[in-house]
């Protein structure tokens, strides 16, 4: 078997489909069709995002499959297959007129966030410099709960989640500015394999 860690809430790439149950998207295609080329099968284990490096880390995964941007300081304990070019986007409540449009856009909303993702990082050295209220979530269904109840004023995802997200919400969510901030993304794995 390949042993998959995946986050199962970051749609397009790995979520849950409507039986409730099994894990599908774009980076679950990838995973069992490299599984298929080795011959072997893979076997998905659903985690949390932050815990999916350090799974690979502690040989729980053989990799990790989740949008994962390949990053300088994530290069130093995992290498890459790289699949993609994105960036990251922000998305609010329909209806919103304030426009998020870069990190600096941040100063004085409240963000919600995927611990341990680049846009987590992001917000945290915003803070830094103005007024920004990161609020970081386990899971991404909770960060979109936090922006739909008003709790957020602001999502901060992948670009292609961002699109997704408001493609999917039934008018619920709309994008705020462009797409920024394009590095590679992928497949992460241990160091040296």
């Amino acid at each position: 078997t390949l042993t998959v860690g995946t986050e199962g809430d970051y749609p397009p790439g790995s979520f849950v489909a409507a039986d409730g149950k099994t894990v599908i998207g774009t980076d679950i295609d990838f995973s069992n069709a490299i599984a298929g080329v080795l011959g072997l099968k893979a076997q998905l284990q659903v985690s949390k995002f932050d815990t999916l490096i350090p799974g690979i880390q502690d040989k729980r995964f053989d990799m990790a499959a989740s949008g994962i941007f390949d990053t300088k300081e994530r290069e130093k304990v995992v290498d890459f297959v790289v699949y993609l070019q994105t960036g990251t986007q922000f998305y609010t409540k329909s209806g919103t007129s304030k426009q998020y449009t870069s990190l600096t856009s941040l100063c004085g909303a409240r963000v919600a966030v995927l611990s341990g993702s680049v846009e987590f990082t992001g917000a945290q050295e915003q803070k830094k410099k103005c007024d920004v209220k990161v609020l970081s979530f386990a899971d991404q269904n909770a960060a979109n709960l936090a922006v739909s109840s008003g709790r957020a004023d602001v999502g901060f995802v992948d670009s292609p989640l961002a699109g997704y997200l408001v493609k999917q919400s039934n008018a619920q969510f709309q994008l705020s500015g462009e797409a920024f901030g394009i590095v590679p993304n992928g497949l992460a794995v241990p160091k040296g394999s």
